[in-house]
């Protein structure tokens, strides 16, 4: 009887909105909760509606926003570094042409491994893996079993990794946001692995091709 009664007052505009938005959103509400079998209250039902009208609308796009930022850092299981950790502790370009690992450095031919060099002492496997992990996907067997890590410890070798990674594009992401990454002390100097065959017969195996 008082929204019929307000309606009639043409000239109260403020209050005509008002009372029309109220019963709409109740009217709403009220078939919602006589489809699950619940008795309707009008004062209880305002609250609500506040409860889970805002509850229901407003989830959706933060559930979307929290996918995008999962997105934006693809998805890497917390055992591994995450990307901000990685362009927090690397080198920025100019800081790498104080260090003379970086004087004459050159990425190399692309390919599915990557080869590191200026490792600390204290590098163990797990450290790598704990950097280079986040571009293998652990659910799929092939990509987890392409992952390799071989750190050298002895010899002219020590300070020095070669790390297999499941494709191409996974190495050379790898290599452009784990490059000059400071590792205990000392910035990583990270390339693509020489193949096995020299530069020169490879070129002259593209031009026969």
């Amino acid at each position: 009887d008082v929204f019929e009664q307000l309606q009639h007052v043409g000239h109260k505009k403020i209050e005509f909105h008002i009372s029309t938005e109220i019963p709409a959103v109740l009217q709403i509400n009220s078939e919602k909760e006589e489809k699950n079998g619940k008795r309707v209250y009008p004062y209880a039902t305002t609250e609500e509606i506040n409860n889970t009208g805002f509850g229901r609308i407003f989830p959706a796009p933060s559930s979307n926003d929290k996918m995008e930022t999962e997105e934006e850092d693809d998805e890497i299981p917390s055992e591994f570094i995450s990307r901000k950790d990685l362009e927090k502790n690397r080198l920025s370009r100019e800081e790498m042409e104080k260090y003379s690992v970086f004087k004459n450095y050159e990425p190399g031919d692309p390919n599915c491994r990557i080869y590191v060099k200026n490792l600390a002492k204290q590098v163990q496997e797990k450290d790598l893996k704990f950097i280079f992990g986040r571009y293998v996907d652990f659910q799929s067997e092939v990509e987890r079993n392409m992952f390799d890590i071989r750190l050298m410890k002895e010899g002219r070798m020590k300070g020095q990794a070669f790390i297999g990674l499941p494709n191409e594009k996974a190495a050379a992401k790898a290599l452009k946001e784990a490059n000059g990454y400071v590792l205990f002390e000392k910035p990583m100097v990270v390339q693509f692995a020489r193949s096995a065959r020299p530069k020169q017969d490879a070129n002259e195996g593209k031009r026969k091709k």
